[in-house]
C-alpha cells in the first residue's frame, strides 16, 4: 500500500511538472509584434520602436547602433509604417522569438517604400517580449503574396546549462563555419547549412522560400560571398538561435557591403541550419 501511494504521489508531482513546463505559444510574440503596429500608428515610427525596445536593441542604420541612441537623436521620423508578419517562431521556454516579412513605409498619397523586415524578439526581466534587433532590405512593389509560416515550439522547455555561454558559443562556431565555407563555394555553402524551407531576403528581390529556389537565385546571380560574424544568441531551450556580421557579396566586377542576420533551428539531429537570412545594404 505503501508503494502505490508512493508512486501516485509522484505521479502527481510528474503532471504538475509537465503542465508547468507547457510548450509556449508563437501567438505570444505576434501578440507583441501587433502592439508594436498598434503603437506605432498611434505615436509615430519613433515613438513606437522605443517603446518595445529591449535596453540593448539595435537597428541597422545602416550600421549597428543601439535603437534608444539612433531615435533619441533621430527626432520625430515621417511616414506611416505598417509590417505584416509572414514568419514566425518562438523557443520553447519563451526567452527568444522572431518575426519577419513584407513591410511598406507611406509618405503621402504616392510615395510608398516596399521592402522586408526581420525582427528579433527577447523576453526582459519581467518576462515580457521586448524587440532586441530590428533589419529592413527594400525592394520592388511585390507581385506575389507570401505564404504563412507560423509554429509554436517543438520542443519542451529544457534546464539551462550551467555554462550560459556554451549556447552561443555553439551558434558563433557554426555561423563562422559557414562563413569560411562561404569563401570556397556559396553554392555549396548554402546547400550544407540552408534549411529546406529557408528563407531568403536579397535587396532589390522578392522573397525566395525553398532550398531549391534560393540555390537557383545564387547560382542565376553567380555571386561570390565574404562574410565575417561580429556577434550571435541562443534560446536557453536551445531550439532557436540567431547570428549577425558583416558580408561582401561580389557579382563580376561590383562588390557591395551588407549587413546580416540569420536564424538558426536545429534539425532531429541536432545539426542547426539557417532557417532565415537578410541581408541589408551599407551605403558608402
Amino acid at each position: 500500500m505503501k508503494k502505490i501511494c508512493t508512486a501516485f504521489v509522484a505521479f502527481l508531482c510528474f503532471n504538475g511538472l509537465a503542465s508547468a513546463q507547457k510548450i509556449t505559444q508563437v501567438k505570444e510574440v505576434l501578440d507583441a509584434e501587433k502592439e508594436y503596429n498598434r503603437v506605432t500608428a498611434q505615436k509615430g515610427i519613433r515613438d513606437g520602436m522605443l517603446a518595445v525596445a529591449d535596453p540593448e536593441a539595435m537597428v541597422f542604420k545602416p550600421e549597428p547602433v543601439l535603437a534608444k541612441t539612433y531615435y533619441a537623436e533621430s527626432g520625430k521620423i515621417a511616414g506611416k509604417l505598417t509590417s505584416v508578419p509572414k514568419i514566425a517562431r518562438i523557443s520553447a521556454n519563451g526567452d527568444l522569438a522572431f518575426t519577419a516579412g513584407p513591410y511598406t513605409l507611406k509618405n503621402g498619397t504616392d510615395d510608398v517604400t516596399f521592402g522586408e523586415y526581420l525582427s528579433i524578439w527577447r523576453t526582459d526581466l519581467s518576462g515580457k517580449l521586448k524587440l532586441l534587433f530590428n533589419i529592413n532590405m527594400e525592394h520592388p512593389e511585390p507581385k506575389q503574396e507570401q505564404t504563412v509560416d507560423f509554429k509554436d515550439a517543438a520542443t519542451s522547455p529544457r534546464i539551462q546549462s550551467k555554462d550560459p555561454f556554451n549556447g552561443r558559443t555553439i551558434i558563433t562556431t557554426t555561423d563562422k563555419l559557414f562563413n569560411t565555407s562561404l569563401g570556397f563555394s556559396a553554392l555549396s555553402a548554402y546547400k550544407e547549412f540552408l534549411s529546406l524551407d529557408g528563407r531568403y531576403y536579397f535587396p532589390g528581390f522578392e522573397l525566395l522560400i525553398g532550398q531549391d529556389k534560393i540555390l537557383q537565385f545564387i547560382g542565376n546571380q553567380a555571386i561570390s560571398i565574404e562574410a565575417l560574424n561580429t556577434g550571435s544568441g541562443r534560446a536557453v531551450s536551445g531550439d532557436l538561435a540567431y547570428s549577425y556580421g558583416k558580408a561582401k557579396i561580389k557579382k563580376g566586377t561590383v562588390t557591395n557591403n551588407y549587413n546580416y542576420i540569420r536564424i538558426w533551428e536545429p534539425d532531429k539531429s541536432h545539426k542547426w541550419n539557417i532557417l532565415v537570412e537578410i541581408f541589408s545594404p551599407i551605403e558608402k
